[in-house]
């Protein structure tokens, strides 16, 4: 690959997402987060339970995978009108399962697309 497209690809996030979600979640022992997208982030912050930083980084960011995060994000807080409204925007089913259940498929999706 070239130079140029290898920096065009860094910034439009594909390498970001070359983590498997193993190493992700190995990544929560850790004080920082993984160097992954802002939705993958914020996951990363919910996980750790720092609910504020994860709602921070996703409500400034647009698209499918950054407003089925913030879907998930007001589940967690019991939310579930606010969490239907991100649901519609992400264009994702409401999930009514467990909450760790969603978290880890929402990063298994993100992290193999």
């Amino acid at each position: 690959m070239d130079a140029a497209r290898e920096l065009a690809t860094r910034r439009c996030g594909r390498r970001l997402k070359q983590m498997d979600p193993a190493a992700f979640r190995a990544s929560l022992d850790t004080a920082k987060p993984p160097k992954v997208s802002a939705p993958l982030r914020a996951l990363w912050h919910a996980a750790k339970g720092d609910w504020s930083r994860a709602h921070e980084i996703v409500q400034d960011e647009d698209g499918p995978e950054a407003a089925w995060v913030h879907a998930y994000l007001p589940r967690v807080e019991g939310d579930l009108s606010n969490a239907g409204y991100w649901y519609r925007r992400a264009g994702k089913p409401t999930a009514r399962g467990e909450l760790q259940e969603e978290w880890t498929a929402i990063v298994e999706t993100l992290l193999v697309d």
